[in-house]
C-alpha cells in the first residue's frame, strides 16, 4: 500500500510580500483575499491541498510587522504561533538588492524555531538573474535556510517545485480533511472578508485599515434559489463613514457590487447583499470589540 503523507506549513513574511497570492496559487482556488495594500489578512487563514498521496494544509498568516495597537499585536501573535507548530515554515520575501529591515525583523523572530525554514523569494519576474543570485547570497548570510525557492506567485512560475519542495518535509500521516474540503472557514466569515477586500480595492489607503466587516445575517429565502446576507461595515471616524457611503451612496454600491459577485460565486446561489456603516472609534484598542469581530486575542 503506498504511502500517506500529510501536515502543516505556514506562510509567513512581512506585510504584501504575496503570502494570500502564493497560496490560492497552490490551493487552485481564492481562498484568502488579496490587496496591494499592506495587512490584508488579520486571521490565520487555513486551506487544505489533497491529493492521492498526501495532504497539505496551509496557514496562511498575517504579514509580520512592529505593531502599533491591539489589533496589530493579535495580527503578529498569530503568525508567530505557528512557528513551531507546523512542518514547514515558508518565509517569503520580494527580491530586493538590500536586506530589507523588515525582513530582518521577521528573521530575528526565527531564531529559536526547531521548525525548518524555506525561503520563498516571491516576484522573480521583477529582478534580473544574476540579482537574484546576490539575493540569495544576502539572505543565506542571515539564517539557515532549509532550502531556497524563486517563484512568481502571480503568474504561478516554479511554484511546481516549491509545492516538490512541501513535499519532502510532510511526513507519514493521516488524512486530516475530506478530500473534497479546501477551507476550514466558515462561510460567515469568508463572506465578510470579501466585503472587506472590495473596500480594500476601492477606498483610500487610510482608510481599509481602520474597517471591519460583520455579517448580521445570512440566510436562504424561503421558497427561493437566494441568499440573503446583511453586512456592517465598521470604520473609525464619521469622515471615513461618509467616504465608504460616497455620494448618493455610489461608493457603498460599488463596494456591494463587487462583493456580491464574489459571494455568488462562493455560495452558488444569488445574493441580495445589504450594507450597513457605523462609527465604532478606536475598535483596533478595544478588546471588547476585537473579540466581536473575531479577533480574540486569547485564541492565538
Amino acid at each position: 500500500m503506498k504511502k500517506f503523507h500529510s501536515g502543516f506549513v505556514t506562510l509567513i513574511g512581512r506585510p504584501n510580500v504575496g503570502k494570500s497570492t502564493l497560496m490560492n496559487c497552490l490551493i487552485g482556488e481564492k481562498i484568502a483575499i488579496t490587496s496591494h495594500k499592506p495587512q490584508t489578512t488579520r486571521n490565520k487563514i487555513t486551506s487544505i491541498l489533497t491529493k492521492e498521496d498526501f495532504q497539505c494544509v496551509f496557514l496562511d498568516t498575517p504579514g509580520i510587522h512592529k505593531p502599533k495597537h491591539k489589533l496589530g499585536e493579535f495580527m503578529v501573535r498569530s503568525a508567530e504561533n505557528t512557528f513551531n507548530e507546523v512542518d514547514l515554515v515558508l518565509m517569503l520575501i520580494e527580491p530586493t538588492e538590500k536586506v530589507v529591515e523588515m525582513d530582518q525583523y521577521v528573521i530575528d523572530r526565527l531564531e529559536n524555531v526547531k521548525t525548518p525554514v524555506v525561503l520563498v523569494i516571491n516576484k522573480i519576474d521583477t529582478i534580473e538573474r544574476e540579482k537574484l543570485l546576490q539575493v540569495i547570497e544576502a539572505y543565506r548570510k542571515l539564517y539557515t535556510f532549509a532550502e531556497v525557492v524563486p517563484i512568481s506567485a502571480m503568474k504561478g512560475s516554479n511554484t511546481d517545485a516549491l509545492m516538490d519542495v512541501i513535499k519532502k518535509y510532510l511526513p507519514e500521516g493521516p488524512q486530516y480533511f475530506p478530500e473534497d474540503m479546501v477551507t476550514d472557514q466558515p462561510e460567515r466569515q469568508i463572506a465578510s472578508e470579501i466585503v472587506r477586500e472590495k473596500a480594500l480595492y476601492l477606498l483610500q489607503d487610510e482608510i481599509p485599515h481602520g474597517i471591519a466587516v460583520e455579517i448580521m445575517s445570512m440566510k436562504k429565502r424561503e421558497g427561493q434559489n437566494m441568499v440573503d446576507v446583511e453586512a456592517t461595515i465598521y470604520c473609525e471616524k464619521d469622515s471615513h463613514k461618509g467616504i465608504i457611503i460616497g455620494k448618493q451612496g455610489a461608493m457603498l454600491k460599488k463596494i456591494g457590487s463587487l462583493a456580491r459577485r464574489d459571494m455568488e460565486r462562493l455560495l452558488g446561489s444569488p445574493i441580495y447583499l445589504e450594507l450597513w456603516v457605523k462609527v465604532k472609534k478606536d475598535w483596533r484598542d478595544s478588546d471588547f470589540l476585537l473579540k466581536n469581530f473575531g479577533y480574540d486575542r486569547r485564541n492565538v
